[in-house]
């Protein structure tokens, strides 16, 4: 699917118009969110937009904007069908990892074992690896990037795929050498899915994640849907709209064949964000949660990027890499993000997944590649600025690390270490001896006086934590870090005195 493209918004606007579905959001999320997406439905020159917002496993609001389609002048709602091009690739990527969890193929093995037709083709070099299944996955296969191409394979038949295979492509590098975005790659887990599950790649993906779900409008086969409910793909060309053409199904489906509505998306959003956090809760029944949480498992090639959006120039950094189906970014203000985008002929979509809070953002647009990750990020962070965004869920306290805590109050208190002795790790006097620790204490006590320790640490892990102490004259900040034995010991304290 091609990339998210800027483009020159000309012509006057379709048609105006603003719906919003009944939601069980505060009025404050639309109030945040639909001015952000309406005006980027306007200045792109959209015929029709919906977008999302999901929280703790709920669509919590929809909205809305223009038509389906000019001639009928439907109204846009969160029942209509769009296209959603490479955010298919999710469903796919989670598809290879469950047939992994049943033991019918390997993430290490080599894809040819699973599609004949890869056996015969040459590689760049003498020394270049067999391509592995996670090498498709992770975009590493040496594939050039394909997205013009790619986007029109879609309906290609089987058999046409087949030869295609048979004959070999040509690589752009070795593989496992570089990131570089392959519709052709995923077309090759379609055939693998096929190939392992015994059944055609759509009738698998309804099996597997579609049926179970509850997404009963959701499918690959575009023009089987009722008409009626149904978002054409328009581009604007010389001034005027242009029908782009349906896509029927075929070979090249896995990478980005899949209609869906904002309402059957929003539970798969719900499904993959009920994986996080970890727990000891009964699994799910679908796929299991640690499985799902791979898609966030990034390749060996990060990349530094600035965040998508109307940004300003010194806007937040990320650190990038693509997972499996999903792209993940580290982002200074949002934390752990899982995005993707897709464009395809007459579409173009969004979606952006804040795990570790259990929201998540998406939208979809019926003209041809439609940038729709600006008006995406845009209105994360607008959630974010307006204080709706909850943060991160805490890691829990465990008990070592409280009891680890506790005993470093008890250290503070006496200025000795050696009232703990029996809690500390083996290298801990070995680092630091007991009077060189009785002197840095004296020292810090010196600085800040004595302290208010009733409040309980913040855990970074079950084994490691950290903390800020009010004392009388400032504060003392402190990380504890325990080893990995049994009981868990400190292995490290970390005292530092804020003074104004």
């Amino acid at each position: 699917m091609r990339r998210a493209l800027m483009f020159c918004m000309t012509g006057a606007l379709l048609l105006a118009t603003a719906g919003r579905a009944q939601t069980a959001a505060p009025a404050s999320v639309p109030a945040v969110v639909d001015p952000v997406f309406q005006a980027f439905a306007l200045d792109a020159h959209l015929p029709g937009a919906v977008w999302g917002v999901v929280q703790d496993g709920e669509l919590v609001h929809v909205g809305s904007f223009g038509v389906q389609d000019i001639v009928s002048r439907r109204p846009v709602s969160g029942e209509t069908l769009f296209r959603i091009a490479s955010m298919t690739k999710a469903f796919t990527a989670l598809t290879v990892l469950k047939l992994r969890d049943e033991g019918r193929l390997q993430l290490e093995a080599a894809a040819e074992q699973y599609v004949p037709q890869l056996r015969g083709w040459h590689y760049p070099t003498a020394d270049s690896p067999r391509i592995r299944v996670r090498d498709l996955l992770n975009h590493s296969a040496g594939f050039v990037t394909d997205d013009p191409w790619g986007d029109r394979q879609t309906p290609l038949p089987e058999a046409q795929f087949t030869q295609l295979l048979q004959e070999g492509v040509p690589f752009t590098r070795t593989p496992e050498m570089a990131y570089e975005y392959s519709n052709l790659g995923f077309a090759i887990l379609g055939r693998i899915i096929s190939n392992v599950s015994g059944h055609p790649y759509a009738d698998t993906i309804g099996r597997v994640l579609l049926q179970p779900l509850g997404m009963t409008s959701s499918g690959f086969v575009a023009e089987s849907a009722p008409a009626e409910r149904r978002a054409l793909g328009y581009r604007w060309e010389d001034n005027e709209w242009r029908l782009e053409p349906t896509l029927g199904p075929g070979a090249f489906g896995a990478m980005g064949g899949l209609q869906t509505s904002a309402s059957d998306y929003a539970k798969w959003i719900a499904f993959l964000l009920s994986a996080w956090p970890p727990r000891d809760a009964q699994d799910s029944r679908i796929v299991k949660r640690a499985t799902v949480r791979e898609l966030a498992q990034g390749s060996n090639f990060p990349t530094f990027r600035q965040r998508p959006g109307r940004a300003l120039p010194n806007a937040c950094q990320q650190a990038a890499t693509y997972g499996m189906g999903m792209r993940v970014a580290l982002d200074c203000e949002l934390g752990l993000t899982l995005n993707h985008a897709g464009g395809y002929p007459g579409y173009g979509s969004f979606v952006l997944l804040l795990p570790e809070r259990g929201w998540a953002l998406f939208a979809f647009a019926n003209r041809t590649y439609a940038p729709m990750a600006t008006p995406v990020w845009d209105a994360a962070l607008a959630l974010q600025k307006a204080a709706l965004l909850p943060p991160s869920r805490p890691v829990p306290l465990s008990a070592a690390l409280e009891q680890a805590y506790a005993t470093t109050v008890r250290i503070y208190g006496a200025g000795d270490v050696l009232v703990a002795r029996d809690e500390l790790a083996m290298n801990f006097l070995l680092d630091h001896s007991a009077a060189h620790w009785s002197a840095e204490l004296a020292a810090l006590k010196g600085q800040v006086g004595e302290c208010t320790t009733d409040m309980a640490p913040r855990a970074t892990g079950a084994l490691t934590g950290e903390f800020v102490w009010r004392c009388a004259h400032g504060r003392l900040r402190g990380a504890l870090e325990l080893a990995p034995t049994q009981p868990p010991r400190i292995q490290q304290l970390q005292l530092e005195a804020i003074v104004p």
